[in-house]
């Protein structure tokens, strides 16, 4: 399916997207709300010790917390209670976040502007380099999965969920054409315990002026193994777990579910794409609407897992916006910090002052219990 797209202004001049799944909806121009024009303090440091930058956004302590329910600004708006959404019903809404992480209007303080992206700084020595710090320039936005307040990502059905990669798809392709933009990601944050502040349902967008250190790994490893193999790592470590077996959570002809041999988090499951894809953008429509019923499946074991909903994050992790697209293979790593009923995965001295995580569920029961059918 194609989802229709709406592009409007809100009164402060971020820009709202609707994403809606009939053709023939209208959707008005108009936010009636007095808002002052965002501004942010966010800026990117550089770490010379862990080789990557950090982003320092204090203006963030004064964004919305835990509002009550009737006063979500995610929800529709209503006369007499206009919130970040200017309509009495959506589909789909992706807007620029209020307070943002990393903001278009920030300058960089190194180069002047907002062309290109961010690099490391030169090598050498003393303050010029050890304390190197730009403009946090970027972009964050919000989607919205739906103007049900109460619903949840795992309770939609596939025909929503194929309109929200659409979103996904729209957003991914238009922010990495950006010149200052090196990598897209796409996630959601679900749960109290993960630190979420808004109960709506919903997911962020976040454009990163440089690579971020995940991706950034995975790309050097990919490049090693390439430059040994002359083949793709991740097609050759999907096809050594599918040929293993016991890993394996759920596939179809054109996407694979699994549990990763070296999993972090108790419940890690990571979907790949089978055929050989940078980033979403890249997907046909079949493997968009046949991951449309993937993706919900895997979110609905991860719901089954436990008598309440369990927390977890959810990423797309993408190839990079210009550079060393052909060494990134899409997929998503979903995971919860949940280990057992009522018990949390804490990241304490191993895992926070040392960056070796320890693991309280080995992958091959996590990859079981994520077998068994959702209820």
């Amino acid at each position: 399916m194609k989802a229709k797209k709406t592009e409007i202004r809100l009164a402060d001049g971020r820009a709202l997207y609707y994403f809606d799944e009939r053709e023939d909806a209208v959707r008005a121009a108009h936010d009636p709300r007095d808002l002052p024009r965002t501004t942010t303090q966010s800026e990117i440091r550089w770490d010379p010790l862990l080789d990557q930058w950090v982003i320092i956004a204090s203006h963030r302590q004064a964004r919305t917390y835990h509002p009550p329910p009737d006063q979500c600004p995610l929800d529709p708006s209503r006369p007499g209670r206009q919130t970040e959404i200017p309509a009495e019903d959506y589909d789909v809404v992706v807007f620029e976040n209020r307070f943002p992480s990393l903001s278009s209007a920030a300058v960089r303080e190194v180069t002047g502007d907002v062309d290109g992206v961010a690099e490391p700084p030169p090598d050498g020595a003393g303050a010029a380099t050890f304390f190197t710090r730009e403009g946090g320039v970027g972009r964050c936005e919000v989607v919205c999965f739906t103007s049900d307040h109460d619903a949840a990502f795992p309770s939609l059905p596939p025909s929503r969920v194929e309109t929200v990669i659409e979103a996904w798809v729209d957003r991914t392709a238009e922010l990495g054409a950006l010149p200052e933009v090196a990598q897209v990601f796409c996630f959601e944050n679900r749960g109290e315990e993960i630190g979420v502040t808004l109960s709506h349902p919903h997911g962020q967008i976040y454009a990163y002026p440089f690579v971020p250190p995940r991706m950034r790994r995975q790309i050097e490893s990919a490049r090693r193994y390439r430059d040994r193999t002359g083949e793709c790592l991740h097609c050759a470590l999907l096809q050594a777990e599918r040929d293993a077996g016991d890993r394996i959570v759920h596939e179809t002809p054109l996407w694979t579910v699994l549990v990763p041999h070296a999993a972090r988090w108790p419940y890690e499951a990571h979907v790949y794409s089978r055929r050989h894809v940078p980033d979403l953008p890249a997907l046909t429509e079949e493997e968009k609407a046949d991951l449309a019923e993937v993706y919900v499946d895997v979110l609905r074991r991860f719901e089954a897992l436990f008598e309440t909903p369990t927390p977890y994050i959810a990423g797309w992790i993408q190839a990079p916006a210009h550079a060393d697209r052909d060494l990134a293979h899409l997929h998503a790593q979903v995971f919860s910090i949940r280990r057992q009923a009522g018990k949390l995965k804490y990241l304490a001295g191993s895992e926070s002052g040392a960056g070796v995580w320890v693991n309280d569920i080995t992958p091959e029961r996590a990859a079981a219990q994520l077998r068994a059918e959702p209820v």
